[in-house]
């Protein structure tokens, strides 16, 4: 017997009208579907007459239900994983899903739709190209400080989720890390109540002291200004500097050649000393 596919559904975010056809399909032709919490998806696969036996699979128990899944996959069956909200995988346990389906060979098909990271970019304004997406911080403040900080230089918007309880704090430690900059704070998109809120960090700071967050929150912050970026990384020393890039995700041998374009000096000028560090 050949195995099944796990299909991964996006569905709206808000507004049930952002569905599509395919989507529907999907869901009406699979043996199961897989979704964060049952109770909610229920409601959407009602709404659309969808009848479907349905198994739970969310952080908690992704690593029991995640070897269900891969069983029924493995004995034929077809299966649809679907998030409470949106494209699974992005900031979901969905990721270790897909994952296994691969280890054990088993085709992993997407079916694209609403996404919320990309919605609140194409709000917020800002003219960068491109953005980096972070999704959730840490919780504890000295944590969440310490990840904000690998990104202070980022020229790139920023996109951070955020649940409302901890909004504020979030944005405090936003605007403590990287100072004063254009922000956008988007919450409950494609819902009766959308909203977008385009300030500073500061002021988005003062505005939700004062009016309680209510929704789900989507945050882009614009990325640094690239002189700003380079002048800051140009005062660390150079064993820092060349560690900089190597920690954000660089090569060895690209983190050289940014250090070289930075400093305005031969890469073979900077290779050699870092031969002399011994990076």
């Amino acid at each position: 017997m050949s195995y099944g596919k796990l299909y991964i559904v996006a569905t709206p975010i808000g507004n049930l009208g952002d569905i599509t056809i395919r989507a529907l399909e999907t869901l009406k032709s699979v043996d199961i579907i897989a979704a964060e919490d049952t109770r909610h998806s229920l409601k959407l696969l009602n709404h659309f007459d969808i009848k479907k036996p349905l198994t739970s699979y969310f952080e908690h128990n992704k690593q029991y239900k995640g070897n269900v899944v891969i069983s029924k996959l493995k004995e034929g069956k077809d299966v649809a994983l679907i998030s409470d909200a949106g494209t699974p995988v992005i900031s979901d346990p969905g990721a270790e899903l897909v994952k296994d389906c691969i280890e054990n060979n088993i085709e992993v098909l997407t079916v694209p739709g609403a996404c919320a990271a990309i919605s609140a970019v194409t709000l917020c304004g800002f003219l960068n190209k491109r953005f980096s997406f972070i999704g959730f911080l840490p919780v504890k403040k000295n944590e969440k400080i310490k990840e904000l900080e690998k990104f202070k230089n980022y020229e790139t918007t920023l996109v951070f989720y955020e649940a409302p309880h901890k909004l504020l704090k979030t944005l405090e430690a936003i605007c403590e890390v990287f100072g004063v900059r254009n922000i956008s704070v988007a919450r409950e998109l494609t819902k009766k109540y959308e909203q977008v809120i385009r300030t500073t960090t500061e002021e988005a700071v003062k505005y939700f002291e004062e009016n309680e967050p209510v929704g789900e929150f989507v945050i882009c912050v614009e990325g640094c200004e690239e002189k700003e970026a380079e002048n800051e990384l140009n005062a660390l020393s150079l064993e820092e500097h060349i560690k900089y890039y190597i920690k954000s995700g660089l090569s060895k041998k690209d983190a050289v050649k940014k250090c070289a374009e930075d400093r305005g000096v031969p890469k073979r000028e900077i290779y050699n000393a870092s031969i002399e560090l011994e990076l």
